[in-house]
């Protein structure tokens, strides 16, 4: 027989949930989590799943590199292996593979509309903090037939495109607010960075410095502890040396201090040079018309026409700057891969492979350096200079000349080393050749990539954007034969600073400014003849929700107001509203503004 009773449900709660809930009412109690301390969390989460993002990318890099080479070796081991018509072959066939990746996913998704971007950049800054998972995929593989074939490209950009994407999910899965959004697919960036280097806090100051622009604790806390975390993961991976770690350095006297501290203006007065020998590569690629994916394989057959005469130039120079700080290179030598990387790096530029340039700049400004550091050995060899040092402080210098961010390149070439005897030496010159560069260039590496496609983005949005649904209905008006005591009553009223004068058809007829009335307020002689037909601004811009949103910006120049009328069309001129230019810049940053209560309730 059934016990009574049995199949009711329980009245009193477990020991184990009564437990949960005490402890979940103690924590709240006593530790008060806040916004800003759930973002931190979700931080160190990103900071994990950005590092396993990178590692997969890797695996993968690795697996098509031992497929088009048949070798488990590095890149350049790789290629000093193959016959000369297969470096020719293999970066042309990953170019065009890299081609036909983007080509088939732009054919594919060209027709989905998507409000998104594949950028993170442009998610962080200018967009909603919600990057397109598709295209971001697309862009990964193509760059990964590309890395993995030779070309001379970074892969830092495929891993923090990754690990953005991944904490953009992360946000969008949480349904978290625009603002936060944001700052979580930063998060993922400079997780993304710290994976590539191993340099956590360096990949937080390159997302606020050049990025964010701003190094407050408020943005940077969450940046460091999601930095630290993936590289912690990848230190695990990959074991928890530097990069390129030094050998030592000792200044045999002090006089070497002067040729050592000069290193920032050879450096910065080379940097310009080198982001203008980049933009002119490009510009020569766009005359090039022809397809995508042969664009691409043209990119890589010139590289691999390079490997030809030296195996060293494929890669993205991470193996060249190991073997230039640890080996003794002849100057000719070093020259001579320097003007091949350079041209290799300017090709892949070029061509559009998907990628990175920072490793490459690297190795670019550590050779420049070098080659500075034998003259002065050359010329002064009584100072016993160790070229390998002007190396190390030459390849931060030149990042922080082309990157326009001196901080982040300070801690960049700290980190990369961990040798604190370089630290002063870095410091000087990083600010040195930043300044330097300055002078002559004032477009830097990311600074002009964020310039021209935020602005792209920036202007999809806008041509997504409808007047009509951010028109505020029901705008303070008054007929044009209002008194001045009317006038003025209206303005203390409420709180805008026009007034729109409408006939009885409601046809805009222009607008009292606030400013207008100021004049009459010291002659009250006037105010009893005085009407709104006579003071208002016939000539007052208005708008029409059969306009674009760049032309009602247009409008906002003219006139120096928050607000403008809206008219049902150009013809009949009928006002059905105003639009606000707070309620465009939130609604462009993904934000919902009151605009949308206080239509739908009928109020101004």
């Amino acid at each position: 027989m059934e016990k009574t009773g049995e199949n009711k449900p329980k009245q009193t709660l477990s020991p184990l949930l009564r437990q949960l809930l005490r402890l979940k009412v103690w924590l709240v109690e006593r530790l008060r989590l806040t916004e800003r301390q759930y973002t931190l969390i979700w931080a160190a989460v990103i900071g994990v799943l950005g590092a396993l993002a990178s590692e997969s990318f890797r695996k993968a890099s690795d697996f098509v590199h031992y497929l088009a080479t048949g070798s488990e070796s590095g890149i350049i081991d790789s290629f000093v292996k193959l016959n000369w018509w297969q470096r020719l072959a293999v970066p042309a066939a990953g170019g065009l593979l890299a081609g036909l990746t983007l080509w088939l996913g732009n054919r594919l998704f060209a027709t989905v509309r998507q409000k998104t971007t594949t950028d993170y950049m442009e998610a962080i800054v200018v967009g909603s903090g919600i990057i397109s998972v598709r295209a971001s995929l697309v862009k990964s593989l193509s760059a990964l037939f590309s890395i993995s074939t030779g070309t001379s490209i970074g892969r830092e950009g495929p891993l923090v495109q990754l690990s953005s994407l991944v904490a953009s999910l992360v946000a969008r899965v949480r349904r978290f607010p625009i603002p936060q959004r944001r700052h979580l697919v930063a998060c993922g960036a400079a997780a993304g960075i710290a994976s590539a280097y191993n340099a956590p806090i360096a990949a937080s100051f390159f997302v606020a410095e050049i990025i964010l622009g701003t190094v407050v604790v408020e943005s940077l806390g969450p940046l460091i502890l999601a930095s630290v975390v993936a590289a912690f993961v990848s230190q695990f991976l990959h074991g928890a040396a530097p990069l390129y770690k030094s050998p030592g350095f000792n200044l045999h006297t002090r006089w070497e201090m002067i040729p050592l501290t000069c290193v920032g203006f050879v450096l910065g007065f080379v940097a310009p040079a080198y982001l203008r020998f980049l933009r002119t590569a490009e510009r020569l690629f766009s005359k090039v018309e022809i397809p995508i994916p042969l664009k691409l394989a043209l990119g890589g057959a010139f590289v691999g026409a390079l490997a030809i005469l030296n195996p060293e130039v494929c890669g993205n120079g991470q193996g060249l700057l190991r073997s230039l700080f640890h080996q003794n290179w002849f100057w000719d030598e070093i020259l001579a891969i320097l003007l091949l990387k350079l041209l290799a790096t300017a090709a892949a530029f070029g061509s559009g492979v998907v990628g990175g340039v920072f490793t490459p700049t690297l190795f670019i400004g550590a050779a420049i350096g070098t080659l500075y550091g034998q003259t002065v050995l050359y010329v002064v060899p009584d100072l016993q200079s160790d070229p390998a040092m002007y190396g190390l402080v030459g390849m931060g210098s030149f990042i922080a000349a082309t990157t326009g961010a001196p901080l982040m390149a300070i801690l960049m070439g700290f980190e990369l080393t961990l040798d604190y005897a370089i630290a002063p030496f870095l410091m000087v010159n990083c600010v040195v050749a930043y300044y330097c560069s300055g002078i002559f260039e004032r477009r830097f590496m990311y600074g002009e990539s964020l310039e021209r496609k935020g602005a792209a983005f920036f202007n999809q949005q806008l041509a997504e954007v409808s007047i009509r649904d951010l028109v505020r209905l029901d705008p303070i008006t008054l007929p044009k034969n209002a008194t001045f005591a009317q006038i003025a009553e209206t303005f203390v009223q409420h709180r805008f600073q026009h007034i729109y004068i409408v006939d009885k058809e409601k046809r805009l007829l222009g607008a009292v400014s606030l400013h207008d009335v100021k004049t009459f307020l010291d002659r009250p002689e006037l105010e009893s003849v005085v009407i709104a037909a006579d003071i208002m601004n016939e000539d007052f811009p208005y708008v029409s929700p059969l306009q674009g949103m760049s032309e009602a910006l247009h409008k906002f120049s003219e006139a120096n107001s928050e607000r403008l009328p809206v008219v049902d069309n150009l013809i009949s001129q009928r006002l059905i509203g105003s639009i606000s230019k707070t309620d465009i810049i939130l609604h462009l940053a993904g934000e919902q503004s009151s605009s949308g209560t206080s239509r739908q309730f009928g109020k101004a």
